[in-house]
């Protein structure tokens, strides 16, 4: 077992995510993003009375997973597949499901990895090598179009142009195969902007790993499966950290409460079949915040099943 894949995990908002679970009632339940399983391992601890079914694809995980499947017995299952397909796990009703969207925070630090381009690694960032291609395979065969749709939708960069045009013209050079030297190729050609925080290829990093692991089409796929999983009353809870994560679930949500869906929705008559627990999404506080700065970004909803 390689012990660097084990290490403990901070989740995030544990506390707020177990309340809007409503874990202390007991019953069954899903972490739809086991990761490093940090959020498992905190339900199975405080709550005695759950019995808990996990999800990831990463192959790593499944060793994390393996180390709490010691520790809790039958109350711990963990299935190592995408959460797309929970529909396939033959699971009975579920008093509450949680998704910990994004990438973990093992996934980002372990160097072999490619999702950060704090090491000098192969570009990689699938969550499963197992599945699909490289971030660098991308860069190198995408047409323009495709690249655009990634660095200005997914990534939200402003200089989506300047990029675009950086990567066609470094094809067949090793600055397209490895996360160090492709962010310092960003960083070189970027506008400095003295009011940002974050380094100039975070955008386009994040635009790459949610195109390579088709990230928003897996969120699309699996909310209307994970309502359809839950028990009367049961509750969905989502934690995201960006806009195009929460925009997703925001809109699901609005759908399932018999709200319009958006803005531009002038008139609706669905019926609602579930009430939205959080008006506003909730967020870290400040001292969370000062101890996990991965944490500022994250926004939770919960959604509550008639």
């Amino acid at each position: 077992m390689n012990m660097k894949n084990c290490s403990i995990h901070r989740p995030i908002m544990p506390q707020e995510v177990a309340t809007y679970l409503n874990l202390q009632q007991g019953g069954s339940f899903l972490d739809c993003t086991f990761g490093g399983g940090g959020h498992s391992r905190y339900f199975l601890e405080t709550f005695p009375n759950i019995q808990l079914f996990a999800v990831d694809r990463d192959p790593d995980a499944e060793m994390r997973a393996h180390i709490l499947k010691q520790s809790f017995g039958e109350r711990f299952q963990f299935f190592n597949t995408t959460f797309s397909k929970i529909d396939t796990l033959s699971l009975s009703f579920l008093k509450g499901i949680f998704f910990d969207f994004g990438i973990s925070s093992l996934q980002l630090d372990d160097p072999d990895r490619g999702f950060s381009f704090r090491y000098h690694s192969e570009l990689d960032m699938r969550m499963d090598p197992r599945q699909g291609i490289s971030a660098s395979e991308f860069l190198e065969t995408a047409d323009r179009q495709h690249l655009t749709e990634v660095i200005r939708d997914f990534g939200e960069e402003r200089h989506w142009r300047k990029v675009v045009d950086l990567i066609l013209r470094h094809r067949g050079s090793d600055v397209l195969r490895y996360a160090d030297l492709f962010a310092e190729l960003i960083a070189k050609n970027l506008p400095k902007n003295y009011h940002e925080t974050i380094h100039p290829a975070t955008r386009i990093f994040q635009g790459l790993r949610i195109a390579i692991n088709q990230e928003l089409e897996e969120i699309r796929i699996a909310l209307p499966k994970a309502f359809k999983l839950l028990d009367h009353g049961g509750r969905l809870v989502a934690l995201s950290f960006h806009s195009l994560e929460d925009r997703i679930v925001k809109r699901f949500f609005n759908e399932k409460a018999g709200k319009a869906i958006d803005c531009h929705e002038k008139y609706n008559d669905r019926q609602p079949v579930a009430k939205i627990l959080t008006k506003q999404p909730k967020r870290p506080n400040d001292e969370e915040i000062f101890i996990n700065h991965r944490s500022r970004s994250a926004r939770l909803r919960a959604l509550e099943n008639f």
